[in-house]
């Protein structure tokens, strides 16, 4: 009785010679992709915190300063609050996600991770010290804005060129358009331009994520922009 030409393979070899290369190709780059997700900053996480923190922050200082032109203290304290807790969260999400990662790699996640905590530690003293030079609440209130949206679109930007995320670079430069619409709005019409061009443009790209993420693992996607960049 003859033999079976295929009984001799590796257990497993028969079903890979049975691939197609497209198929072959489809796999790969699904592990390719699941991997990186792994270990680089999940856009949907960050885009999610700062959106939610400028709505939320922003809509209460808003919200408190339509008759007076001044928000209540509370209100103050609710956008300090919701900018910490992002900045946490983007510190602590940047530098574990990088952190299975050797060399080079996990520096640079770690090093941006903590570049948003110096930031934001430098920003306060700023706004400290031009109160202390006699700045006037509505000065120290569009500086304060225009600070921060400088600062996000900043590193936004940056993110987006060392992850090679161009949805984080974007939203960078939407952030510092942001910040000019938000100064000339004047008091206290600055406030709502930062809730709804700032928070709302972050939440608008976690959905835009999101859609690019699940056709990105639908069959047959997930290819790469022309040029060899990646598309998220």
């Amino acid at each position: 009785m003859a033999s079976d030409p295929t009984s001799d393979r590796p257990e497993g070899q028969g079903e890979a010679a049975g691939l197609d290369p497209a198929e072959m190709l489809r796999v790969i780059r699904q592990q390719q992709e699941a991997a990186r997700d792994a270990t680089e900053p999940d856009g949907r996480v960050l885009f999610g915190a700062w959106g939610l923190a400028w709505l939320i922050g922003y809509l209460a200082m808003w919200s408190t300063a339509r008759d007076t032109g001044v928000p209540a203290a509370w209100a103050g304290w609710v956008l300090a609050g919701c900018i910490v807790g992002a900045t946490g969260l983007t510190v602590v999400h940047s530098v574990t996600r990088t952190s299975g990662t050797r060399g080079a790699s996990a520096r640079v996640g770690a090093m941006y991770g903590w570049t948003w905590f110096l930031a934001f530690m430098a920003f306060g003293v700023l706004l400290g010290a031009m109160g202390d030079a006699g700045a006037s609440t509505e000065v120290q209130a569009i500086a304060a804005n225009g600070f921060a949206c400088v600062i996000v679109g900043i590193l936004y930007l940056a993110g987006g060129m060392l992850f090679e995320e161009t949805r984080m670079y974007a939203i960078g430069g939407w952030m510092l358009v942001t910040a000019v619409l938000a100064a000339f709005a004047g008091m206290p019409s600055t406030y709502l331009v930062m809730a709804v061009a700032g928070g709302g443009g972050f939440l608008a790209m976690v959905v835009v994520e999101q859609v690019i993420r699940a056709r990105r693992r639908s069959p047959g996607t997930g290819e790469r922009t022309e040029g060899g960049g990646r598309d998220a």
